[in-house]
């Protein structure tokens, strides 16, 4: 890392060192282009890295491999007595998140990016201020500037945060002890994700959602599908209720629960609440106004094929679309690439969501819902993991896969997933659709037997009723 040097000019300058801004720096050095990433944090990877993708899934794996021991292993013929060692499994993400840190600075001494520590600031076309974190003050010039600032946790009126009680998915990952009873507010991807680690750490935990349904955004089939299971598992939900207010005494939190639609208010108590009701945009500080760019009522800066102005880009979380780690690494490719002078594009109907759960959730493309709603006509293709050789071998039969199709072209619209390793499944799918295939494409494919890919073919033959067992 480097202390910034007054009036040093590059090709560009990336704000932020997320998954965007330190995809876009390492693009730029692989191109030639003279390039700095300006970050505000001790180390590089954003939140994703720091304190959202990476150590979230640290404590799924080590939290499922927990939950395994305690009653799965001996259905397999190993008898444990498990023991919960929360400090060593936080040790151990901690661990985790810091080699992967330590692996994007190589990779930019690699490529030749220059790493400035400190909070960058628009001063002008052109111009970035960076302020140290000793208070000290300097400018950089560049002929681009790219906003890559992630996004921060969306806070809710009425619960204000109180560190170790109600916190944000920052906090939830660093809990010092299991909750006796944990409120999830928002039954978005982050909050079931991290709701899930703690119940299978032994909390009792409660997920309070404003929508009549879990996971906006998830094929309806699936999502109800993925509630009950997790209901199976422990979770509870209340649905179409809304937190409007919060109380800290001592080691309990009381929250105010009201109907959505209106109606009497009831009380919760827990000892932590978790607040994950979203995301917006982190633009705070940035200068915006110094360049004439006003985000919209969201928070979101708009842009043309990532362009705002001359000289000036913005990728990721910031700007429209998915707010997916992966979603911004695109971003970060495609912008940079236009900079230099290349093609540089994004099929975002094309990005991929996994919910990391056990199991796992996974979708791309169209929901039935979106393409009832389009009018477009489309066959089902549907298979249960229920009848996937693998997943009877390994205990894990809940779920299916579906493949959604053009009625009349049989072009794949829309996969999703639910069910073991969906996440690695998902993939298929998105190389499929990218080119175009068709159900018929991924049903005459040769899978490897066994395995639980196999699903997902299995799902494809569906579509014209020809599935058969694997």
């Amino acid at each position: 890392m480097a202390e910034a040097a007054a009036q040093q000019a590059y090709d560009v300058i990336i704000i932020g060192g997320g998954p965007g801004g330190y995809n876009a720096a390492i693009r730029a050095g692989q191109l030639g282009l003279k390039a700095a990433c300006v970050e505000m944090r001790g180390t590089l990877g954003g939140t994703c890295l720091n304190v959202g993708c990476m150590p979230s899934k640290a404590l799924l794996h080590a939290s499922e491999l927990y939950d395994q021991a305690q009653g799965e292993f001996a259905k397999i013929g190993i008898d444990v007595a498990p023991t919960l060692n929360l400090g060593q499994m936080m040790a151990a993400k901690d661990e985790s998140v810091s080699a992967l840190t330590r692996g994007i600075e190589f990779l930019f001494k690699k490529n030749k990016v220059e790493w400035i520590g400190g909070r960058g600031r628009i001063t002008g076309p052109g111009k970035v201020e960076v302020e140290a974190a000793d208070g000290t003050k300097s400018t950089l010039e560049a002929r681009n500037i790219v906003i890559a600032t992630g996004s921060e946790p969306t806070p809710l009126p009425g619960v204000d945060f109180v560190e170790g009680r109600i916190v944000d998915s920052t906090g939830a990952l660093s809990l010092p002890e299991v909750p006796k009873h944990l409120v999830v507010i928002g039954a978005g991807i982050i909050g079931l994700e991290l709701g899930s680690v703690w119940r299978r750490l032994g909390a009792e935990v409660t997920v309070v959602e404003f929508l009549d349904r879990i996971t906006p955004g998830m094929d309806g089939e699936t999502a109800r599908t993925f509630q009950r299971a997790l209901t199976k598992q422990g979770m509870k939900f209340k649905l179409g209720a809304k937190v409007t207010a919060a109380k800290v005494e001592g080691e309990t939190v009381t929250l105010t629960v009201e109907p959505a639609k209106g109606g009497a208010a009831e009380t919760l108590t827990a000892d932590a609440v978790l607040v994950a009701i979203g995301r917006r945009p982190y633009t705070q500080g940035l200068g915006l106004e110094t360049v004439g760019v006003t985000p919209d009522k969201r928070g979101f800066i708009e842009a043309k094929h990532f362009r705002i102005a001359d000289g000036l880009w913005v990728i990721g979380d910031v700007t429209h679309g998915p707010m997916l780690a992966h979603k911004a690494e695109e971003d970060a490719v495609a912008c940079i690439e236009l900079i230099a002078g290349k093609a540089g594009h994004v099929d975002y109907d094309l990005v991929p969501s996994v919910v990391y759960t056990a199991p796992e959730v996974a979708w791309v493309g169209k929901t039935e819902e979106q393409l009832k709603e389009a009018g477009v006509a489309y066959k089902v293709g549907k298979f249960a993991f229920a009848a996937n050789s693998r997943a009877k071998i390994n205990h894990e039969t809940e779920g299916f896969a579906k493949v959604l199709a053009d009625a009349a072209t049989d072009r794949v619209l829309g996969v999703h997933i639910f069910g073991p390793q969906a996440g690695e499944l998902i993939g298929e799918a998105c190389v499929l659709m990218a080119f175009g295939g068709s159900s018929e494409d991924l049903a005459r494919i040769c899978h490897p037997h066994p395995t639980r890919s196999e699903a997902v073919r299995q799902a494809a033959m569906g579509v014209e009723g020809w599935t058969m067992q694997s």
